[in-house]
């Protein structure tokens, strides 16, 4: 049976406790609790539940499959801070030594919320009501890009035959925060206006002016996760958008590439640098030795510190934010590459 979780108890729980403020209420009320009493398990090995499981109340010991106590989580103690064994299927069974209380949070749900977090970060800038737009064609600007000179050719002429003018008026609602990511901009004439809605500000924070040539959307759609910002029209214009699947087939697989663990490895021994994307007190919980920790959200203010001759390998513990850093890095130009599935393939199984 659920029962309320004290909110700060909540806080206390990584990654749950760096979710802004507005998804950590909403993630509040589908949170699940439950009481095991002592000599049953809160799972057992080989479960797949996709739930990031946390002893708030009680112990457990974490066991193999030959029975052998690998390690015993009490509440309150900095590991019970953390997911039990987070690897699915389960590479351990969690059995309650002390009557237990337990958290349950649905995975997905929760990396999409971080993901959504930690894109988006636009760079404040003065917004001014005279600004003009620079001129010039929109096309030649996007195709001087970086990132769109690793595109062939044809799928950039498959683009521009595809995508469709859409003219807006100024005020208009382009994406909404919160939705659904479907479609891929770029700004053929006029200006939009970048805000992110709070709690105080139901109204949005404005955070960027975004003109001509200028492009958005991606990241909702590279990530699966849902909008993380509002785009308004500041002027009117008119917008060419590319949809999902032709994004993904377009521009998304040229840029981004993945690699196997194995060839990570083999990467990083010849000289190849491996990012851990996720939080820092993820990252000091366990982290791969040799890596570098540069969380998602703090990476477009970190970039210019990497070697554009160098290459790299993002990595998180599903995939879906390293998936938004490979494609950020791409974009700017440099050799990245996404680890496939994750880093749970190599987590300890505690």
């Amino acid at each position: 049976m659920s029962t309320p979780v004290d909110k700060q108890v909540l806080k206390r729980l990584v990654p749950i406790n760096a979710l802004n403020p507005e998804n950590f209420a909403e993630l509040v009320g589908k949170v699940t609790t439950d009481t095991i009493t002592k000599g049953r398990y809160a799972f057992k090995k080989g479960d797949e539940d996709k739930k990031s499981v946390y002893v708030i109340e009680g112990a457990v010991d974490l066991i193999n499959e030959t029975g052998n106590v690998l390690k015993t989580i009490r509440a309150g103690e900095p590991d019970a801070n953390h997911p039990l064994s987070p690897i699915q299927p389960r590479q351990l069974s969690a059995k309650v030594i002390e009557d237990a209380t337990f958290v349950r949070v649905d995975s997905d749900l929760l990396d999409l919320m971080l993901t959504w977090d930690q894109t988006g970060s636009y760079d404040v800038v003065e917004l001014s009501e005279d600004e003009e737009n620079e001129g010039g064609d929109w096309m030649t600007k996007l195709l001087q890009t970086k990132a769109f000179h690793r595109i062939p050719p044809a799928n950039l002429q498959t683009m521009f035959m595809t995508m469709e003018a859409v003219a807006y008026q100024q005020g208009d609602t382009v994406i909404k925060q919160g939705d659904e990511g479907d479609y891929f901009f770029i700004i053929s004439n006029g200006q939009c206006e970048v805000v992110r809605e709070t709690a105080k500000k139901p109204e949005g924070v404005p955070l960027a002016v975004l003109k001509e040539g200028d492009s958005f959307g991606e990241e909702a759609l590279i990530s699966d996760a849902k909008r993380n910002a509002t785009i308004r029209m500041k002027s009117d214009g008119t917008l060419m958008r590319l949809s999902k699947e032709d994004f993904n087939k377009l521009l998304k697989e040229p840029l981004m590439k993945s690699v196997d663990f194995e060839q990570a490895k083999e990467m990083v021994a010849k000289g190849a640098q491996l990012i851990d994307v996720r939080l820092p007190n993820e990252y000091e919980k366990w982290n791969i030795k040799g890596s570098i920790n540069l969380p998602l959200y703090f990476l477009r203010n970190k970039i210019n510190t990497l070697e554009p001759s160098k290459q790299y390998i993002v990595a998180c513990d599903t995939g879906r934010r390293s998936s938004s850093a490979g494609y950020i890095l791409s974009e700017r130009g440099f050799d990245a590459y996404v680890l496939e599935n994750g880093l749970q393939q190599a987590m300890p199984n505690t």
